[in-house]
């Protein structure tokens, strides 16, 4: 899952990055209007936390920015801002939560954790073939029994189970796992030994899944007969 934080206080913008980071969430930040609006034209967020007081510009433009994109990007908004006026304007543009500043770490994570199982993305347990995905212990199983996975290989396995069947771009993927960053590798052989990795142990766990390689564009996941 990967998050984009939007908020110009540098302390509370390390913490927030670094509780929802240790929850296993892939987390990008940035703290103007316009370094917001760039990442937001250039990549997709499963939720996004956006203060409204920006030090360039108005949180409340780039969720109408969102909407006129019909973006599927979730929005809690982490403000100061405490009006009734700001609330109910935010939900009327797309905003799925509102979250007043001062807030404690647990109940962001807990309100992002929440937000992200109502959009269906997220849930207690996902299951394809025989194989099953706990996410909030980001815990993977064949047929009931374990399957030790790395951090980044449980994450790409878990982006695959979310959209079974559908051709995943390499770029999306490795982005998707390895945050906007990934961009700026020169070739993506971290992620293919990653993948590599994923589908040995998937197999050696006769799991009835698999990772299919396709030819010049990424993967995509497949229950085998």
């Amino acid at each position: 899952m990967k998050l984009l934080i939007i908020e110009d206080e540098t302390e509370l913008r390390r913490m927030m990055a670094e509780a929802l980071r240790d929850a296993g969430y892939v987390v990008e930040t940035v703290k103007t209007y316009a370094d917001a609006d760039e990442k937001l034209h250039l990549y997709e967020y499963d939720c996004i936390l956006l203060d409204l007081m920006l030090p360039d510009g108005n949180g409340l433009d780039l969720l109408k920015m969102l909407s006129a994109r019909g973006s599927a990007s979730r929005v809690i908004i982490t403000s100061a801002k405490d009006s009734v006026e700001d609330k109910v304007e935010g939900l009327d543009l797309g905003a799925d939560d509102y979250l007043p500043k001062p807030f404690h770490l647990a109940e962001l994570v807990a309100r992002v954790r929440s937000l992200i199982r109502r959009s269906g993305v997220g849930t207690h347990s996902i299951q394809v073939g025989n194989v099953s995905l706990n996410p909030d212990d980001r815990s993977a199983a064949v047929e009931g029994k374990t399957l030790n996975l790395l951090h980044k290989e449980y994450h790409i396995l878990y982006y695959f189970m979310t959209r079974p069947g559908r051709v995943v771009d390499k770029q999306v993927l490795a982005e998707a796992v390895w945050g906007d960053n990934a961009d700026q590798s020169d070739n993506f052989s971290f992620l293919y030994q990653q993948v590599a990795n994923l589908k040995r142990k998937l197999k050696e766990a006769k799991a009835s899944i698999a990772i299919q390689a396709v030819y010049g564009f990424g993967y995509k996941l497949v229950e085998e007969a």
